[in-house]
């Protein structure tokens, strides 16, 4: 969930012949319900980021802002109840050590000491400056998702915002209005900025071929629309489905989860495993009544087992009730009982009325499979996996229908492997590109520093030859992504680059045409609804 300043990084642009050609993409199977005279375009996407995730939760979570109005000290500040030096904050503690105890230093600007880093999940890693470096180095599409969770908002003491989540939402989308024109100011006007939000892929189109960033609007939220369930029972309506819908789409959101973390009156989830587990399948007991149902999967396809001996963090473990233990569960490999619901069904049919994008990613298996039938049904392409939280026996189904797969943003030998592995689908259903969903302030870790001697040399020029990217910089810190790895949105040009030298120029020309890519899948949805 980045901007300019005097204080900001400056990535060198040198306007010279490319010294590294990327090919224009080919043809796919997506191409038939496309205008046959649309320009293709290139560059990378990222199909799955939170810049405004800092409002969630609370608000008090995250620390740090991608822009403040003041200038980037006021935007990249610790939380206040970080300092003096990090050891009450329990949580960044335990999601990055795996246990509450410990220290940092809270000094943001200008030292950067400890944060932002790969591996620190609760400070700012998308100041809009370090966006602003990855579109330089070739990132042409930015699915931002405004992200909330009620139930985590709860667990967590200390809170400024509202936990409904759909007021989190909607501040979120006005914060990326918000920096858009933030950015349109430094750069002259309205309309000026790099940083475009786009409402249908002509649009996006355009943006792209101006040599500027389209932004897509997307949610990932627990209970949208206010469609959790309670021991069973439903909280929601068709009539709140279709008031969300419409609101969500006249703010200009254009892809959507039905579900997330937890159960709710429209999907069963797909599991979390480990104690990151244990900890949502309580949040899913607080916020529902019951725990995560699960059966030894009788199907290929499975969900993430469930850790038999997770055990809770103690400033967590207090919150369940007395006389209330964990669940024991049969063995894995565990599916989750719970699957589309009929309400679930008609959220489904009513994004594929308005032309939207289905995130298939945090579906139980049951779920997916229901949802593919419907899509399939209905010859709908417009379906998304982002950020690797479907069961991989699905890709074949998604290339088939015309929709679109990107990887999460593993270390470069792990997105490496999975490219190479899932390359054969594509080459099958005749997709040329790929991405990643970075999860950017997700609170999952960006790339770690590759091991080994044959790391990124810089300087380096952009996958296309027009800028010459030297460390990162802001502030006092310098950044290297050989032993950083990607500690912020800027380094993602230096984590392309050193997959480049893993597995060669094919990876990069693969990611460069992401982008054509995915706004294929998105040309087909809104020419395929009814």
């Amino acid at each position: 969930m980045p901007r300019r300043s005097a204080h900001r990084l400056i990535v060198l642009v040198l306007l010279l012949t490319s010294t590294l050609v990327i090919p224009q993409a080919t043809a796919t199977a997506k191409t038939a319900t496309t205008t046959a005279t649309a320009a293709q375009v290139s560059g990378f996407i990222d199909a799955h980021s939170h810049l405004f995730s800092y409002e969630a939760f609370g608000g008090r979570l995250m620390c740090g802002k991608p822009f403040d109005p003041d200038g980037i000290a006021k935007a990249l500040t610790d939380c206040p109840d970080h300092y003096p030096n990090g050891e009450l904050a329990w949580f960044e503690n335990f999601t990055r050590k795996g246990t509450v105890a410990g220290t940092h230093d809270p000094a943001g600007w200008p030292t950067f000491r400890d944060w932002p880093a790969y591996d620190s999940l609760t400070h700012q890693q998308a100041y809009y400056t370090w966006v602003e470096r990855a579109w330089r180095g070739g990132l042409r599409i930015l699915v931002n998702d405004l992200v909330a969770n009620r139930q985590l908002c709860a667990i967590y003491p200390l809170k400024k915002n509202s936990c409904d989540e759909m007021t989190i939402i909607r501040l979120q989308a006005q914060r990326a209005r918000e920096l858009q024109d933030h950015i349109d100011a430094e750069q002259g006007g309205p309309g000026r900025g790099w940083f475009r939000i786009v409402d249908d892929p002509a649009e996006a189109r355009q943006v792209i071929q101006d040599g500027k960033l389209a932004v897509v609007l997307g949610i990932e939220t627990s209970e949208p629309f206010g469609c959790r369930q309670i021991l069973g029972i439903p909280q929601c309506s068709r009539a709140q489905i279709d008031r969300g819908l419409d609101e969500m789409y006249a703010l200009g959101v254009r892809s959507m989860f039905v579900c997330h973390k937890y159960d709710n009156a429209l999907c069963g989830v797909r599991f979390d495993s480990g104690t990151q587990g244990v900890i949502v399948n309580l949040g899913n007991f607080l916020g529902t009544g019951s725990f995560w149902q699960a059966r030894t999967c009788t199907t290929p396809e499975h969900d993430n087992p469930i850790d038999p001996g997770g055990v809770l963090p103690d400033p967590i473990a207090g919150l369940l009730p007395p006389g209330v233990s964990l669940p024991v569960y049969p063995p894995a490999p565990h599916c989750n009982t719970r699957g589309l619901t009929a309400l679930g069904e008609y959220m489904v049919q009513g994004m594929i009325r308005r032309g939207m994008l289905i995130e298939l990613d945090h579906m139980s298996v049951k779920a997916a499979d229901r949802t593919l039938d419907l899509l399939e049904a209905a010859r709908y392409p417009g379906v998304i996996s982002s950020h690797s939280w479907a069961d991989p026996l699905y890709f074949d189904r998604i290339y088939a229908l015309g929709g679109m797969i990107t990887q999460y943003g593993h270390d470069a030998e792990h997105f490496v492997a999975e490219w190479a592995r899932t390359r054969p689908a594509r080459q099958a259903h005749q997709v040329a590109g790929y991405g990643y969903g970075l999860d950017v302030n997700g609170m999952g870790r960006l790339p770690a520093p590759r091991a080994g001697a044959n790391g990124v040399t810089y300087p380096f020029r952009s996958y296309d030859g027009s800028v010459l990217l030297d460390r990162l910089r802001t502030g006092q810190r310098v950044w290297d992504v050989n032993t950083d790895g990607v500690a912020n949105y800027g380094l993602v040009p230096d984590w392309i680059e050193d997959m480049r030298i893993i597995a060669g120029d094919e990876i990069v020309r693969d990611l460069a045409a992401g982008a054509e890519s995915y706004l294929r899948t998105w040309e087909a949805a809104t020419s395929a609804r009814p």
